[in-house]
């Protein structure tokens, strides 16, 4: 579909705007209308070959369990030299994931970081980072203890002191069109 240059309209007249909400809420009406109908057909069409499909499926997954059977009993000499073997119907083969941490048994992460913290150090990260949700729930406070430098405390209002590290409070406002959902006659 090409894609459609928007035109600015200006100097819209409150009868243009009542034509225009008309319009939108036929076509949406319309448009929520033939969604509905190929989801029915759609439904329809699984429920009559759902059969077929569970028994396409099942069959696909013993082939799958019998070729990975195979490839498995057959690794050492199959898969010595390239992790894939060709055969008539296509490619079999191992694919190796991404290295990833795991957990030795009994072990849990909060152990770890207590063990890592000890004996590696190194490997521990320490984030520091704004506490966005707590400055959002705060920001209706009157005033907020505000540290200039290592001596100079002073209180301030919450916005102020926010405004002093550089950060507002924003809300963005969006358009919307929401028609009435009784039925249109088209």
């Amino acid at each position: 579909m090409a894609r459609q240059k928007k035109t600015i309209i200006t100097g819209v007249t409150r009868e243009a705007a009542d034509e225009a909400f008309a319009t939108y809420a036929k076509n949406e009406a319309q448009i929520q209308k033939i969604n509905a109908d190929i989801e029915l057909q759609c439904a329809k069409i699984r429920e009559k070959r759902q059969v077929e499909l569970a028994q396409l499926t099942q069959e696909r997954d013993k082939a799958f369990d019998t070729l990975q059977a195979f490839a498995s009993e057959n690794k050492a000499e199959l898969f010595a030299k390239k992790k894939s073997l060709d055969m008539a119907h296509g490619t079999i083969g191992f694919r190796t994931g991404n290295p990833k941490l795991k957990l030795l048994k009994g072990f849990t992460w909060a152990s770890a970081l207590t063990l890592v913290k000890k004996y590696i150090p190194i490997y521990v990260r320490m984030t520091e980072d704004v506490n966005k949700e707590k400055l959002l729930a705060d920001r209706e406070l009157k005033e907020v203890e505000f540290n200039e430098n290592e001596t100079t405390r002073k209180k301030l209002p919450m916005t102020n002191a926010m405004a002093e590290c550089g950060i507002i409070v924003a809300q963005d406002e969006t358009f919307y069109v929401e028609p009435k959902k009784e039925e249109q006659t088209l």
